[in-house]
C-alpha cells in the first residue's frame, strides 16, 4: 500500500472509493514482493504495480469490480492455472493477490496510518484475507507501538493478531500470519496480512575494527541499518564495512549526540561501543545511558575494562540506574571466540533483550516459546 498511498489518500480525501490489490503472498519466483500494490481510482486509472505487467490486466478488472460490490476477493494467480497463458506468471512463480474496495466507510482509520508513516512512527496494517465467515474478510486492525485501532471480530483474535503484528513491526516484516477462526493459534481457517510501515531498525557500531565488519554483516541479516563510526579516517572506509549503509569519520560522542538531536534514535537503535579505548568509550557511553529512549547499549571489553570504564562512567556523574542499561561485556555467554562468532553472540543478546528471552536452551525452559511482545 506504502508505493500507492498518496493516491489511495486523494481518493479517500474525497469520498470515492477505489479499488486496491495488494501482493499478500508470493512462491518462488515472483516478480513482486509481498505488499506491493496496484491502485485503481474511480476514473480508471492505474497508479501501482503487482506483477510487472503479468497479470495487470486482471487484476485491473479484479480492482474494478470489487470496488463496485464491495466484496474483498483472494486470488491465486501463477502458471499452474487454467487460464496461464492468458493472466499467468511467465516468471514461472505464484502470487496471491488480495482486492477489497478502500473507502472512508471501509478503512477509517487510513488517515491515522498515512500520518504515522510520514511521521516516521512504526504502523501496521493487519487486514483479514479468508475466514470461514464471509464477513470477517477484509476486516483490519491497525496497530502501533502501543495502539491498536479496528476490530477483526473478536477480543481474543484482535489480541493474538495485535501481539503477532508488532513482532512483525520490530523485524520489518510483511506477510501472512494463520489461525483459527476466533484466533486460535495453531490452528487454521483464519488468515490475516500484516502489512509492516516502518523505518528499518538502526545498528550503530563504534569502532573501526575487524569485530565491527561481523557484527554489521549479522545486523544487517536481522535487518538493521548499520552504521560503522570511527574518528581514525584510515580505518573508517566503507570497503571495509561492505554491509554497513554508512561509514562515518566523526568521535563518536559527537556523532552519537547530533543523532540523537535530530531525532534519529528511537526505542529499536542498538548501539555497540568496540572501541577498546577509554577516550572513546566513556565519552560515548556517556550520551548512549542518559538517551531517553534507546533500545540497547553494549560495550566490548574484558572484566577488568569494564570494572575501570564503570569507574570512570560513575566519575563522570552516572547514576547506577543509568549504568544498568549497559550491557559489559557484550554479548551472551557462547563460547565465541572468532568475530564472527562473537557477532552472534551480540545479536543473540540483542533479541534476548528485545523480547525478553533469558538466553537458556529452550529445552531447558517450560512454557511458551515465543514470548509475549
Amino acid at each position: 500500500m506504502r508505493d500507492v498511498l498518496d493516491e489511495l489518500l486523494a481518493v479517500w480525501q474525497t469520498g470515492g472509493t477505489a479499488g486496491l490489490a495488494t501482493v499478500v503472498r508470493t512462491m518462488r519466483s515472483a516478480p513482486r514482493p509481498p505488499g506491493a500494490a496496484m491502485l485503481v481510482s474511480p476514473d480508471g486509472s492505474v497508479t501501482g504495480s503487482v506483477s510487472g505487467g503479468c497479470v495487470e490486466s486482471a487484476v485491473y478488472e479484479a480492482a474494478v469490480g470489487v470496488a463496485a460490490s464491495g466484496r474483498p476477493d483472494l486470488q491465486r494467480y501463477g502458471v499452474s492455472d487454467d487460464d496461464a497463458f492468458a493472466v499467468g506468471l511467465t516468471c514461472g512463480g505464484t502470487i496471491d493477490i488480495f482486492t477489497e474496495a478502500v473507502s472512508q466507510q471501509t478503512f477509517p482509520h487510513l488517515q491515522d496510518v498515512a500520518d504515522d508513516i510520514a511521521a516516521h512512527r512504526a504502523v501496521a496494517v493487519a487486514t483479514v484475507i479468508a475466514h470461514p465467515d464471509r464477513a470477517w474478510v477484509g476486516r483490519r486492525l491497525v496497530i502501533g507501538a502501543d495502539t491498536t485501532q479496528g476490530s477483526v471480530g473478536s477480543a481474543r483474535a484482535d489480541d493474538a493478531i495485535a501481539d503477532d503484528a508488532r513482532g512483525f513491526l520490530a523485524a520489518g516484516r510483511t506477510g501472512v500470519l494463520t489461525y483459527g477462526p476466533d484466533g486460535q493459534r495453531q490452528d487454521a481457517g483464519m488468515e490475516v496480512f500484516v502489512a509492516s510501515h516502518a523505518p528499518r531498525p538502526r545498528m550503530l557500531v563504534f569502532g573501526a575494527i575487524d569485530f565491527a565488519s561481523a557484527l554489521a554483516a549479522q545486523a544487517a541479516l536481522l535487518g538493521y541499518r548499520v552504521t560503522v563510526c570511527d574518528a581514525r579516517p584510515v580505518f573508517a572506509t566503507a570497503p571495509r564495512f561492505p554491509a554497513a549503509e554508512d561509514v562515518v569519520v566523526d568521535w563518536p560522542h559527537r556523532y552519537l549526540a547530533g543523532e540523537a538531536e535530530r531525532g534519529a534514535i528511537d526505542a529499536r537503535t542498538a548501539i555497540c561501543v568496540l572501541t577498546h579505548d577509554a577516550k572513546f568509550d566513556v565519552p560515548v557511553l556517556e550520551v548512549a545511558l542518559r538517551l531517553p529512549e534507546v533500545g540497547y547499549v553494549g560495550v566490548m571489553g574484558s572484566r577488568r575494562t569494564h570494572d575501570d570504564r564503570l569507574r570512570r562512567l560513575r566519575e563522570a556523574g552516572l547514576t547506577d540506574a543509568e549504568l544498568s542499561r549497559l550491557s559489559s561485556p557484550i554479548g551472551l555467554d557462547l563460547g565465541a571466540r572468532t568475530p564472527e562468532e562473537t557477532a552472534v553472540s551480540i545479536a543473540a543478546e540483542i533479541i534476548a533483550r528485545r523480547w525478553g528471552g533469558g538466553g537458556r536452551p529452550l529445552a531447558e525452559t517450560d512454557g511458551r516459546i515465543h514470548h509475549p511482545s
